[in-house]
């Protein structure tokens, strides 16, 4: 007698329970995804196709926001992506209910209401909160780079720029009295009355890559003044040093330092409370470095959250008298690093007696990281905030914006940390990741 198997009928009627809701196991993180949009205030975004009078009913702008905040939570960013798991995967299709958008459809609803769905994150942040602790205490703040959709080898240099400039300028001279030689010498052959034709593609050509590079130019410069506004310097002595970049792909990235070496990319800010790893505070910044994102990172906190945090924790890359300045005038207790050394456990105990005369903030904060309760504190930054990097950067697989420009990377980046903060709400539901 042959061997016994389970029942396999690839031709039944079924493959899947009728009922959408017996799919999948009671805690699966697509019902929970779906029970907090349903909590969310969509009015920004529903108010945009109540004013519309158009003959084809659009999705339902829940039904979209859903699969959207799924596909950011398991990694699924691009709207292709998305598309193909509305049709192969069952928590997806759990969400669309049977509706199967197509890749341009997620796209458009991504772009139309970015700044609305940018604004889910302080939403469900309030969620997360609530279920957790409110009042905040201690935050940690870090950043990170995140590589901008465009190659760093499609940027120019301002020095480079002049160089074409001038390149480019003298050869669409010549060839500007090339084209005139051959007017004149087929003028004379066919006489003055023959229709000519266009200007030649490589004129054309190289007058469109001069165009470019001297609006370029006028961007770096532009730059250059905003810099020394910023810096309270004469704007008009103003002008960018020969290497600063553009990318002529996506104009707002940066050239950054990075992991793997210098990277076309935006610098993300992130504030972290220890208790749950809830992302309460994010931005994005053009900046390559944090010395300047400690004071709009702790009022984004503020704003986001509701806020103020009683303490706050970095490396030594916010490190800075203004920035410890800031934090002593809004009554905020830092640990902040100032070098590398400072902050590592103390097997000894740290130096004794008062400070010398004239001790900056620098030097008391880095006193205060050499005692034994503040080198123990500190020790802790690194397990609350960069796992939270590596669960984005490594889980998820989000290791560069699909969007291009500092407004869209902001939304996209407020997608990525509310779906954070909905996952480690997910688990303190339900003991899962």
């Amino acid at each position: 007698m042959g061997k016994t198997y389970r029942a396999y009928l690839p031709e039944q009627d079924f493959l899947l329970p009728p009922r959408l809701g017996d799919w999948l196991p009671e805690d699966h993180l697509a019902y929970f995804v779906s029970d907090v949009v349903e909590q969310l205030d969509l009015s920004a975004i529903e108010s945009v196709y109540e004013e519309e009078e158009r003959g084809q009913p659009p999705y339902h702008p829940r039904m979209m926001t859903k699969i959207l905040i799924y596909g950011y939570c398991v990694g699924v960013f691009s709207s292709r992506r998305i598309q193909k798991k509305l049709s192969e995967d069952i928590g997806f299709r759990v969400l669309a209910a049977g509706n199967q958008p197509d890749f341009r459809t997620i796209s458009d609803f991504r772009k139309l209401h970015l700044k609305a769905l940018q604004g889910l994150f302080d939403q469900v942040l309030q969620i997360a909160l609530q279920a957790g602790t409110m009042k905040l205490g201690r935050v940690v703040l870090d950043g990170s780079k995140v590589k901008a959709n465009a190659s760093k080898h499609k940027a120019m240099s301002y020095g480079r720029m002049k160089e074409e400039e001038k390149r480019l300028k003298e050869e669409v001279k010549r060839l500007l009295e090339q084209a005139e030689a051959t007017d004149a010498e087929e003028d004379t052959r066919y006489g003055r009355d023959r229709t000519g034709d266009e200007l030649p593609a490589e004129l054309g050509r190289r007058e469109t890559r001069l165009k470019r590079i001297q609006e370029a130019k006028r961007a770096l410069e532009e730059r250059a003044r905003e810099e020394a506004k910023s810096k309270d310097e004469a704007e008009e002595k103003a002008k960018p040093k020969a290497k600063m970049q553009y990318n002529f792909t996506d104009p707002e990235s940066r050239i950054m330092p990075g992991a793997d070496g210098f990277v076309q990319a935006y610098n993300t800010q992130i504030a972290v409370e220890p208790d749950f790893q809830w992302i309460v505070g994010q931005k994005v910044t053009q900046a390559t470095n944090d010395k300047q994102q400690l004071v709009p990172t702790v009022k984004a906190v503020e704003e986001q959250a509701g806020q103020k945090p009683q303490e706050v924790m970095t490396d030594s890359g916010y490190c800075s008298e203004a920035n410890l300045q800031y934090l002593e005038k809004k009554k905020i207790e830092g640990f902040i690093a100032t070098d590398k050394e400072s902050y590592r456990d103390r097997q000894q105990p740290g130096p004794r007696g008062p400070l010398p005369q004239g001790a900056t903030r620098v030097d008391r904060m880095r006193r205060k990281l050499q005692t034994k309760v503040g080198a123990a504190i500190y020790s802790k930054r690194k397990t609350v905030v960069e796992p939270v990097f590596g669960q984005i950067k490594q889980a998820r697989g989000f290791r560069q914006f699909l969007l291009r420009g500092l407004q869209k990377v902001q939304g996209e980046w407020a997608m990525i940390c509310l779906t954070h903060n909905i996952l480690k709400l997910h688990r303190l539901c339900y003991g899962s990741s």
